[in-house]
Parts: structure tokens; C-alpha cells; sequence
């Protein structure tokens, strides 16, 4: 038989928004960087284990930031409900 989607509650909800917004926040992080070391004029178009490196910390960087703004921005909402 196929499953039914249950209704998320408002908690199953936010976690949701926040992970999806980290995800999204992580690969643009990453792509940005990315592609400033392929493009960007007087750098050496070669991408370079350093570059991936950096490229992933400045993603999580990106992440952890979202999240923390998601974060404070549903705090703030529940606080003046």
C-alpha cells in the first residue's frame, strides 16, 4: 500500500525550512568560491586542492551562518507572538 504523507507540525517544520536553507547556503558558498578562483582576473585558472579546500570551508562557513540567522530569526518571531 502506499503511504501517507502525515502533516508536519510547526517544530518538524522549521527544522525542515532550516536544513533546506543550510543545503542551499553550503552550495552556493561553494559554487561562488569556486568560480572566483576559475575567474577571476590574475589568479591562475587552475583549481587546486587548496582552492577545494577553501571553497568547502567558506560552503560551511556560508551553512553555519544561514542556519544561525534562520535561528535568531525564529527566535524573534516567537517572542513577540
Amino acid at each position: 500500500m502506499i503511504e501517507q504523507p502525515k502533516a508536519q507540525g510547526p517544530e518538524e517544520a522549521w527544522h525542515t525550512r532550516r536544513r533546506r536553507t543550510g543545503i542551499a547556503a553550503f552550495v552556493i558558498g561553494l559554487a561562488a568560491t569556486l568560480a572566483f578562483f576559475a575567474f577571476f582576473p590574475g589568479l591562475p585558472h587552475v583549481i587546486d586542492w587548496g582552492a577545494i579546500l577553501v571553497s568547502l570551508a567558506v560552503g560551511g562557513l556560508a551553512q553555519w551562518i544561514c542556519r544561525s540567522w534562520v535561528t535568531r530569526t525564529a527566535k524573534e518571531e516567537a517572542e513577540r507572538r
